[in-house]
C-alpha cells in the first residue's frame, strides 16, 4: 500500500503521487488518471479511460457482426 497526500493547488486540490505510485501506474507528469466506482462502492484509480474501453468493445462487436459488409467496403 503507498501513502498518498491530498494538498492545495491554487484553489484545487492535488495529489501528490511517489515516483513508485507513478511506475506502477505507467505514467508520467502531464498523463491523465481515471476514478471509477464499482459496483460494491469501491473506487479505482486507473490511466486507461474507460470510457474508450467501452467503445473499443462496441467497435469489435461491430467488427465481428458485419464482418461480410466491412470486407466488401475494404475492396
Amino acid at each position: 500500500m503507498l501513502k498518498m497526500k491530498v494538498t492545495t493547488i491554487g484553489s484545487s486540490a492535488g495529489l501528490i503521487l511517489p515516483k513508485e505510485a507513478l511506475a506502477r501506474l505507467g505514467v508520467q507528469k502531464g498523463d491523465y488518471l481515471y476514478l471509477t466506482q464499482a459496483a460494491d462502492g469501491s473506487h479505482r484509480v486507473t490511466p486507461f479511460n474507460p470510457e474508450f474501453e467501452e467503445q473499443i468493445k462496441l467497435g469489435e462487436e461491430i467488427m465481428q457482426r458485419d464482418r461480410d459488409v466491412l470486407r466488401a467496403l475494404a475492396k
